[in-house]
């Protein structure tokens, strides 16, 4: 017994040492060799404040930056020793820690990505160069985690000045189930905030549940709450309503299931506090402005002024694709059914108050008509 005790003393202990020193090395020499690295594949200049190892064996990148593209307080890895004697780069589990990640689109409507271009006189190389190169093997992770994350859309394109799209406090945990080992099963859960510049929240976001791309099924529940539309009105203009809004949140909430590739997206939309900014008052004689988007809406609302709409696409999960004639047809067909639901006495009032506003710009066409 006592001979076991000391072998297990001097195996920690020459463990502990070995740890040590190969800290000390990592320390020392994988720094360059991995800024550089990363430098040469994104042709962005990278800083690395330090590298250290983890039990059992995890490499941790602290106070990474890429450019203006990427940085992240840590960046966790842990490769899996079975997959590297069975010849893959495999990856067990990726951890980034409060990463930023940051896109800009042009003026021209293009986004502002690196992109690697060739050294000086590496096309004549390559054509005197008779051996193909060796192509990197594809590198597999199995686990995805994000904390405290944060996403960043500039679009100089919708405003020269740059209009920012934040997605912050994100949150996620992807990871593929290991049994058996030839599944393609990932279970996956994110959770997010739509922030302003002033990271005052906008909404937030929820997608959780799990996908098999092997025989192409899934089961998954999408959620946006109390989204502030009106933030996002550059993007939509006039599309919910001409007059300008004051106030409209938006809720859906999306239920994703696919079975051998056949997938349905059932949908319940809701707009609800849809407030307009008042309209300008009319001269006489001049011709009074009819906002038709927004008396559609109307059309469509229940008592309290809310627009919930329930539909469902039918698609395929390995190409999800529906064109915009089909969603306007689903669309017409939600909004009919919300009418159907609607009380009779509420459906009268609503189209006497539309045909009366429609009897008074054929009023003010007649009187310009005539010269009045």
């Amino acid at each position: 017994m006592k001979k076991v005790n000391k072998f297990l003393l001097w195996f920690l202990v020459i463990f502990f040492s070995i740890f040590i020193l190969a800290n000390i090395a990592v320390a020392l020499f994988a720094k360059p060799m991995v800024v550089k690295q990363i430098e040469k594949n994104l042709k962005l200049p990278a800083r690395l404040g330090s590298i250290s190892l983890g039990l059992p064996l995890t490499i941790n990148l602290n106070h990474l930056e890429v450019g203006d593209l990427f940085k992240a307080d840590q960046v966790s890895v842990t490769p899996n020793v079975l997959g590297f004697f069975a010849g893959k780069v495999v990856i067990s589990n990726m951890t980034l820690v409060n990463p930023v990640i940051k896109l800009e689109k042009a003026s021209d409507g293009n986004l502002i990505l690196p992109r690697a271009e060739p050294q000086a006189g590496q096309g004549q190389n390559q054509k005197h160069d008779q051996k193909p190169k060796k192509k990197s093997g594809p590198i597999y992770l199995t686990s995805l985690v994000i904390k405290n994350g944060q996403f960043i859309f500039i679009d100089r394109k919708i405003d020269p000045t740059g209009y920012k799209i934040i997605l912050g406090r994100i949150n996620a945990h992807i990871s593929k189930v290991m049994l058996p080992p030839t599944s393609l099963k990932t279970d996956f859960k994110v959770v997010l905030d739509f922030l302003k510049p002033d990271s005052q929240k906008l909404g937030s976001l929820h997608f959780s549940g799990w996908i098999d791309l092997g025989p192409k099924d899934m089961d998954g529940l999408l959620g946006i709450k109390d989204l502030d539309l009106t933030y996002f009105a550059p993007y939509y203009g006039d599309f919910i309503s001409s007059k300008k809004l004051l106030s409209a949140r938006l809720n859906i909430n999306t239920i994703l299931k696919s079975k051998n590739n056949a997938l349905e997206i059932a949908t319940n939309f809701k707009l609800s506090n849809l407030t307009y900014a008042p309209q300008e008052e009319q001269l006489e004689g001049e011709l009074a402005s009819l906002d038709l988007t927004q008396n559609a809406l109307d059309l469509f609302t229940d008592e309290q002024g809310n627009l919930t709409l329930d539909f469902k696409i039918n698609t395929q999960l390995d190409n999800p694709n529906i064109s915009i004639d089909e969603l306007q047809k689903i669309i017409l067909r939600a909004a009919a059914q919300n009418l159907s639901r609607q009380s009779p006495v509420t459906l009268i009032q609503k189209v006497s108050d539309n045909i009366e506003q429609f009897k008074a710009i054929g009023k003010n066409l007649k009187n310009i008509f005539k010269g009045e």
